[in-house]
């Protein structure tokens, strides 16, 4: 089993965002889906330790989370942010920083740029192109190239598409689906959206106001 929740609670503050939180996500692609506020995007969080349960515990391949060095984790169970967040400078810059490689060692080649944009669905163009000019579409590629930039053998995805068109979404989807066939990546992805969940996954956790509503196969989830 790729990730399992065992009875896991969550606080910000004084208000519970999971509570009592039971699932599996196995190898392959997942969904979590749910209305906005149920705690899809904290329970993402908790996959590689960008949070910590305040009960209960998180486990990945079989082993604690917290057994694991954060940073080591997330270089192998990479994270896609809702909202881009690049620095500024260009995208080759932003790649190389992701690669740990910015400022760097003599006779290192660094990340092949040119390689993570085309998986991202993108040109070897844009490398030198200003991140902060990128269309929003563009920037959220330029992010899953940069999560690429480490090697990691999951992404997690939160609302990959949620600030796209029609259009930009589908080509998005299109380039996750590739990805997995090509790398042989994991996919968690979290969607507001049942139909993109039937689209993207073969198994999904739906949540509401913080608890577990059903999961299984994403046909049999949502068909009801």
């Amino acid at each position: 089993m790729l990730f399992e929740l065992d009875s896991v609670t969550l606080a910000r503050g004084s208000r519970t965002v999971l509570e009592d939180v039971s699932c599996e996500l196995p190898e392959g692609a997942s969904c979590v889906a749910g209305p906005s506020g149920s705690g899809k995007s904290s329970l993402l969080r908790l996959l590689n330790r960008l949070a910590d349960p305040a009960s209960g515990a998180v486990r990945y391949r079989g082993a604690d989370v917290r057994e694991r060095d954060p940073l080591g984790l997330r270089r192998e169970v990479g994270l896609v942010p809702q909202l881009p967040a690049l620095l500024p400078g260009t995208v080759a810059e932003n790649l190389s920083y992701a690669a740990g490689l910015d400022g760097a060692r003599p006779g290192d080649d660094g990340p092949d740029v040119s390689r993570l944009l085309e998986l991202a669905g993108l040109g070897a163009g844009y490398a030198d192109r200003d991140a902060e000019r990128l269309s929003v579409g563009e920037q959220q590629r330029a992010m899953l190239a940069r999560t690429l930039a480490v090697e990691p053998r999951v992404l997690l995805l939160d609302e990959p598409t949620s600030a796209l068109d029609e259009r930009a979404r589908d080509a998005i989807e299109s380039t996750l689906r590739d990805l997995r066939a090509r790398l042989g990546l994991s996919l968690v992805l979290v969607t507001h959206d049942l139909e993109q969940a039937r689209r993207m996954s073969d198994w999904v956790v739906r949540l509401d106001e913080g608890s577990v509503e059903a999961q299984g196969p994403a046909e049999e989830v949502l068909r009801a």
